[in-house]
């Protein structure tokens, strides 16, 4: 049997981008990091509810990730937040927009105990 010929493999690359492309991409992330921060800040104050997040999650958090944003709610840090998140089935890695209805329902109902 001969031995197996090495087959180049062929990498997906992104196509290039222009200058202008690669600003605006920067620019709208360093806008999403902001508008996170605060997010954050305002839930640790208490001027935002975790629960309205949930439910109707604004564009610019749907790709955060929902250990993240429990850890910036008050009374909540790593222990917890892994225990709420394993009790509802959820991944510490799953981000708030790929939240299926039953769970984001049941992290809803777990959270305002």
């Amino acid at each position: 049997m001969p031995p197996a010929s090495p087959t180049p493999t062929k990498h997906a690359t992104a196509p290039e981008r222009s200058l202008m492309q690669r600003m605006d991409a920067l620019n709208r992330a360093n806008e999403i990091r902001t508008k996170r921060a605060q997010l954050k800040r305002d839930l640790k104050a208490g001027r935002a509810a975790i629960h309205e997040l949930l439910m109707e999650p604004p564009t610019y958090i749907e790709t955060a990730k929902v250990f993240d944003l429990l850890l910036a709610v008050p009374k909540y840090g790593r222990v917890k937040a892994n225990k709420v998140l394993t009790q509802c089935r959820i991944s510490p890695s799953k981000t708030i927009g790929g939240l299926s209805q039953r769970q984001r329902a049941e992290l809803v109902a777990l959270l305002r105990r």
